[in-house]
Formats: structure tokens, C-alpha cells, sequence
């Protein structure tokens, strides 16, 4: 199989020989917390933060991540200020590495019971409206947006009135950490939220007579959101994912959750301000209460757990880590796709998924 790359529509530039190795999107993230030691929610400085942030971008590239959105968790008013500016959206190529594609706030106008390895003195009511979100992320509107996707329990106080003029400014709502009933959740997606977070961590577990935000999932009346699923056995069995899959398959989304210790060794680190363990290359526990604190696991090795979890398609396990996300974003039209016009962000896989090549705006990157 060869790979062409065009720049005038005739010819090609550049003819390469994949030897027989499957050719797909790069791979898009839209939930990570950090990794390769660096953790998005905490600051150093602007200079460390700008260094950490390239490293991650960079070092992202070998698991074929070609796009990510870095995600702060519950913090300080300060933080998001002092940080979110550093992380507009940003051009991925061989020199800064995977593209940024936004920020994902994750918190902190969520739920108390449902806050997991997040410090719940950070979280908030919005109990002034839409201008407590421009308060405390200091959103703007149109296309310079930052903050691309916001966590929110739609049962907090001001959260569900706020969702319509969120979606406005062109944030995408995602619904999590929370303890929300299926009728609060489904009017969110009513108003416009088009994301769970994280599917079935930090929620209202599924009981049938009030199956909470999971409910989402087997709604008929309304348009079922896109979902989150972090793939690593752990976080979720795998039999429950495998539910997901065959409840909705064209919404699942597998996101990493990764934090500061992910491509690290065992050892303490810390999410946020949350002292964490990094137990092994699977498990990180907050230290106190043995709480899971987001995963280590890679994008790719997402892929490959999904496939195999579900039984799925290759194509859809690869669809679930590019096209999903990139249609949850509306960029389907240059990312998550190998059609004409599209961004030049592709993975060459084998037969087992695994990384042997990575391109980004057509170049190749050493992995």
C-alpha cells in the first residue's frame, strides 16, 4: 500500500511505501489531565508552563495523538486564569508537536458526592448565571475561543440554565461528575450539552428505575450525546464498556484521562493538589483515600483495549480515538478523517494496532 501526498491535485510530492501497514487519522484526545511529569492544573510559571506543555505536545506524538485538548480539573479562579491563556489553539507540527486543539475545564461547578480525586473546597454553585462561567474561566465568544469543552453536573445550582449560553460561545457541555437523575440529564442534552465525561466514573450509577446520566444512553426522544469512556480495564470493566458499545456505538469517544505520571514510573506525583500514586502502569491512587486519580494509559493502548473489550471492527475502535472526537468538536471536515482537505495527521498501524509511523501536517515525526 502506498501513501501520497498531494499539493497540487495531480501529482504526487511524496510516494511512500506502507508495507502493507493500515493507514488512519491521527489519533485526537479531548480529556488529559497531563503526562511526562507535567500536570496542567498546577503552576510553575509561565516559562515552566510553556516548556511543559511543548514537552507533553511533543512526547504525545509517539502514541499517535496528533490533537489533544489539555484538561484542568477543579481549581482556583487564579489557575484558570493564569493558565487557559497558555493554551489557545495552536497548529500542530514537527516542531511543537500534537495540535492543540482548546481546553477542557472539568469542574469546578460540579458535584461534591460525585468529585472523586478533585478538592472539594474549589467547587462552585453558579448561582449568578452564565456570568459566574465568564467569571471564573474568563470566556470570550467566536473563535478565539479557549475553553472548547466544560465539565458541569447540570443538577448544581445555575448549571442548567447556564448550558444554552455556554453551547453559544461555543463551548461543547459535558455532563459529569455528578449525581444527576435521567430527567435532569436529558435536559441538558435538551438545551444543548452533546458529552458525558468519563462514562460511568464520578456519576449516578445505573439503577433502572432512574438510570442517571447512563440513561443517556438508551434515550429514543432525544439525540444521544457522544460519550467518553476511559479504556483501560480499570477505570471501567470491560464487560460495562462493552454495554456502552452495543447501546451506542457511534458516540463512544475514548479519552485517556491521563495525568502527570502517565509515561513516568511508579512513584508519588500529584492531580492538581491532590498528592497521587502511581501504583503501576495501570492504576494511580489519590494517597489519602485510595480514590482512582485519572489513569496513565495511552491513547493507543485505548484503541487496542477497545477492539478488544467490545469485539469491534478495527475501523471502529479507530474511529472511536479520531472521527467521534472530531465530529464531537465539529471539525470532522480536517481532523479524524483521510479525506481530500483534510489535516495530513496520520498513524501507520500493524495488524495489532500498535504505532510504527507517525505523520503530522504531513511530516514524520521520529516515535
Amino acid at each position: 500500500m502506498d501513501t501520497y501526498f498531494f499539493t497540487c491535485g495531480d501529482l504526487p510530492d511524496v510516494v511512500i511505501d506502507a508495507k502493507g501497514l493500515l493507514i488512519a487519522p491521527g489519533f485526537i484526545d479531548v480529556q488529559i489531565n497531563g503526562a511526562f511529569g507535567v500536570d496542567f492544573s498546577q503552576w510553575h510559571g509561565e516559562e515552566k508552563m510553556r516548556k511543559g506543555i511543548d514537552n507533553v505536545a511533543r512526547g504525545l506524538l509517539k502514541y499517535g495523538c496528533t490533537s489533544f485538548i489539555p484538561t484542568l480539573i477543579s481549581s482556583e479562579i487564579e489557575i484558570y486564569h493564569k493558565v487557559l491563556p497558555l493554551l489557545k489553539s495552536r497548529k500542530g507540527n514537527k516542531t511543537n508537536g500534537a495540535e492543540i486543539l482548546g481546553a477542557h475545564v472539568e469542574g469546578p461547578f460540579i458535584m461534591p458526592s460525585k468529585c472523586g480525586a478533585h478538592e472539594e473546597s474549589y467547587l462552585r454553585v453558579a448561582s449568578g448565571g452564565f456570568s459566574d462561567f465568564v467569571k471564573v474561566y474568563g470566556l470570550n465568544e467566536g473563535k478565539d475561543q479557549i475553553v472548547k469543552i466544560v465539565t458541569v453536573a447540570p443538577e448544581v445550582e445555575g448549571v442548567l440554565d447556564s448550558v444554552e449560553d455556554l453551547v453559544q460561545t461555543g463551548v461543547t457541555v459535558s455532563l459529569g461528575h455528578s449525581s444527576a437523575t435521567v430527567a435532569q440529564a436529558e435536559s441538558a442534552v435538551e438545551k444543548g450539552a452533546r458529552f458525558i465525561t468519563h462514562l460511568f466514573n464520578a456519576m449516578q450509577q445505573f439503577h433502572h428505575r432512574d438510570p442517571g446520566i447512563i440513561g443517556l444512553l438508551g434515550t429514543t426522544r432525544i439525540p444521544r450525546p457522544y460519550y467518553g469512556i476511559i479504556c483501560d480495564g480499570i477505570h471501567v470493566h470491560p464487560n460495562s464498556i462493552k454495554m456502552a458499545y452495543d447501546s451506542h456505538p457511534k458516540g463512544a469517544v475514548l479519552v485517556t484521562d491521563a495525568m502527570a505520571a502517565m509515561g513516568l514510573p511508579p512513584g508519588d506525583y500529584a492531580l492538581g493538589d491532590i498528592p497521587v500514586r502511581k501504583i503501576n502502569d495501570e492504576r494511580v491512587e489519590v494517597i489519602e483515600n485510595g480514590r482512582l486519580a485519572g489513569s496513565v494509559i495511552t491513547i493507543d493502548a485505548c484503541v487496542r483495549n477497545f477492539k478488544k473489550f467490545t469485539g469491534c471492527s478495527i475501523v471502529e475502535a479507530v474511529e472511536a480515538a479520531t472521527l467521534h472526537p472530531a465530529e464531537l468538536l465539529g471539525i470532522q471536515n480536517i481532523k479524524g478523517t483521510l479525506n481530500i482537505g483534510a489535516d495530513a495527521d496520520l498513524v501507520f498501524l500493524d495488524d495489532d494496532l500498535k504505532i510504527m509511523k507517525c505523520f503530522i501536517a504531513g511530516e514524520e515525526v521520529d516515535i
